[in-house]
């Protein structure tokens, strides 16, 4: 996720179609079902699966994730030159990959550029750390049958989709495949976001039932427009105040629930406890334990 400024989210979302998203990891509280303005706890999501501790956007991370005693993990889908749809957080595979060693002379190594026979080739996880050597990219239908195996919950990112045209078409026909657009999946397990309202759009026309999220920080007088299509707003923790947080629980989406935030990314206790004084709903965090203890205490 990366910000971006309230006059650029307004402009691009006029006349955009609906989204919902809700809160996060804890049982005890599902954002699918919140109905009051402010949980006692907000819920903690595993940003690129536990990503403090493990490779982001691997299996590694949202196994980490369980392992800490998470259930909601967020990950980002981009789609390769054949037009498979693989975890991935950049354009590029620079940053977490050796695809530079690997396919020297191709530069800049846009995910866009390569098959996902050849990102499969990569290693995704020495970057991170030596233990992780030979972690993969993985494919979405992968990714999304770990999360099933693991017992685990899903805001799922698309990623820069003005990249990929009908990605959103993609990622719907692989979460059918995987078994996640039933009925119990969709009510409570999955949510799908994007800083772009056009791919939020595309996702309500063909899935009007699916949980969706708009990336951004709107200003306040745009909320109600927002919240003609979108459940919840999703916003940069440092553009955020109890008064903004106030605003969005005034209102309700379009399937007639109080809208919602989710704010990010908050990897320190100080941040963490500053966010759940606003009355958020939930917390994406790189460290979900850091956060759930900052907000228990």
């Amino acid at each position: 996720m990366h910000a971006r400024t309230a006059a650029a989210t307004t402009a691009a979302l006029i006349g955009v179609g609906a989204l919902v998203l809700p809160a996060s990891a804890a049982p005890a509280h599902s954002p699918a079902t919140a109905t009051s303005a402010k949980s006692s706890e907000p819920v903690v999501v595993a940003h690129r699966g536990a990503s403090a501790y493990a490779p982001e956007n691997t299996l590694a991370a949202i196994d980490k994730a369980r392992e800490l005693g998470f259930t909601w993990v967020e990950n980002d889908v981009q789609r390769t030159k054949d037009g498979k749809l693989v975890i991935m957080h950049d354009d590029s595979l620079a940053r977490t990959t050796d695809v530079e060693q690997v396919f020297p002379g191709r530069s800049p190594w846009k995910v866009a550029d390569f098959t996902a026979a050849e990102i499969a080739k990569l290693d995704a996880g020495s970057w991170f750390g030596a233990k992780f050597k030979g972690a993969r990219v993985p494919t979405l239908e992968q990714y999304m049958n770990r999360v099933e195996h693991n017992r685990q919950k899903l805001v799922l990112e698309i990623k820069k989709p003005e990249l990929y045209p009908g990605i959103e078409r993609d990622t719907l026909r692989v979460l059918r495949k995987t078994g996640w657009l039933d009925r119990r999946h969709v009510k409570h397990k999955l949510v799908i976001q994007s800083f772009s309202a056009n791919s939020v759009k595309a996702v309500r026309a063909q899935r009007p039932d699916i949980k969706t999220g708009f990336l951004g920080t709107p200003a306040v007088a745009d909320l109600p427009a927002y919240a003609k299509f979108a459940d919840q707003i999703n916003s940069n923790h440092g553009t955020i105040s109890a008064d903004y947080v106030s605003a969005i629980h005034a209102l309700r989406g379009p399937h007639g629930r109080p809208l919602e935030i989710l704010t990010w990314t908050v990897d320190d206790a100080a941040n963490a406890r500053r966010a759940a004084g606003f009355g958020v709903n939930g917390i994406i965090t790189n460290r979900p334990d850091v956060v759930r203890e900052a907000v228990a205490d």
